[in-house]
């Protein structure tokens, strides 16, 4: 997948353009499900696949008090596009003077000027331009006189719930990690470098590799069944995130304990999935008491993951 920034002095020209559009945080199944027209129509007319995409996230730069926590890193944005199908990714800087331009301005100059699309593929809810006043009725009126056409996909909905960005937020931050995952289509993920840390984990039988995670949605505190990704590998885990108060005030982690693993992964990027919150993060009387819930815990996180 090619990756264009600063569309507006970009030399790519594309060929027959399939373009959807939005921030796309999570890439979860609303979003999979646009990517999936937009590929297939692309495909099928021989074209390219393009979506544009904003970073950071408007409300980041336009209401920084009300910014939402990101599900997913860039980094991890951009892989889900491409591992989706999409040909060409423009990751539009979002600034608040980009957020000035009309929707009408923004439709003629990105997306018939630059990009020259087709045809235009988004979720029900899309918005764009000043004041989020474009959505798809306006975008059907501009692709009538710009001569693209519009597909509107959506809503989705898995199991009863409307997939969101929002319903994902609100199910990660809740720690309902089976329900997140419904929503997204895969656990939810943290992805960090390992780094060394007090190693009292090893020092107790459970070694545990600590995650400095720049960016992304933490779950709450807690104990985790989780699955960690090792280059291209998935390796079963119990993950603890939170201030580890049995050893007193400390800053908040994320540690994973790797099942039959003891390879020297620091310095090492891994990616941690979450597949179920097994409990709250508690201060232990004694390390003894911790240790003996820890093992507690790895037994029912192999149950967990047993099963799933």
């Amino acid at each position: 997948m090619d990756v264009v920034r600063h569309i507006a002095t970009s030399s790519r020209r594309f060929v027959a353009p399939v373009l959807t559009l939005g921030t796309f945080d999570g890439v979860h199944r609303g979003h999979q499900a646009i990517f999936e027209r937009v590929v297939g129509a692309a495909r099928a007319s021989g074209g390219e696949a393009v979506a544009i995409t904003f970073h950071p996230h408007p409300v980041a730069v336009l209401r920084p008090d009300q910014a939402p926590a990101l599900i997913t890193s860039v980094r991890d944005r951009v892989g889900f596009l491409a591992a989706a199908g999409i040909d060409v990714l423009i990751l539009q800087h979002f600034t608040a003077a980009f957020a000035e331009l009309s929707a009408e301005a923004f439709v003629e100059r990105f997306v018939v000027e630059r990009v020259g699309a087709s045809r235009v593929v988004v979720g029900h809810k899309v918005s764009f331009g000043h004041a989020r006043r474009g959505d798809a009725t306006l975008l059907a009126a501009l692709g009538a006189r710009f001569g693209f056409a519009v597909e509107v996909v959506g809503p989705i909905r898995v199991d009863g719930h409307d997939v969101s960005s929002s319903a994902v937020r609100r199910a990660v931050a809740a720690g309902d990690m089976p329900l997140a995952a419904k929503l997204l289509g895969r656990p939810h993920r943290l992805g960090g470098v390992v780094v060394r840390g007090r190693r009292r984990g090893a020092a107790i039988g459970f070694p545990t590799a600590n995650l400095r995670v720049r960016s992304g949605m933490w779950p709450p505190d807690g104990v985790y069944a989780v699955r960690v990704r090792r280059g291209e590998r998935w390796l079963d885990g119990v993950a603890n995130i939170g201030t580890n108060p049995t050893f007193g005030v400390a800053p908040r982690t994320l540690e994973v304990y790797v099942f039959d693993f003891d390879a020297d992964v620091y310095g090492e990027r891994l990616t941690v999935g979450f597949v179920e919150r097994l409990r709250g993060e508690v201060a232990f009387p004694s390390v003894e008491a911790l240790v003996a819930q820890i093992a507690r815990d790895v037994v029912e996180a192999r149950a967990v993951l047993a099963r799933t």
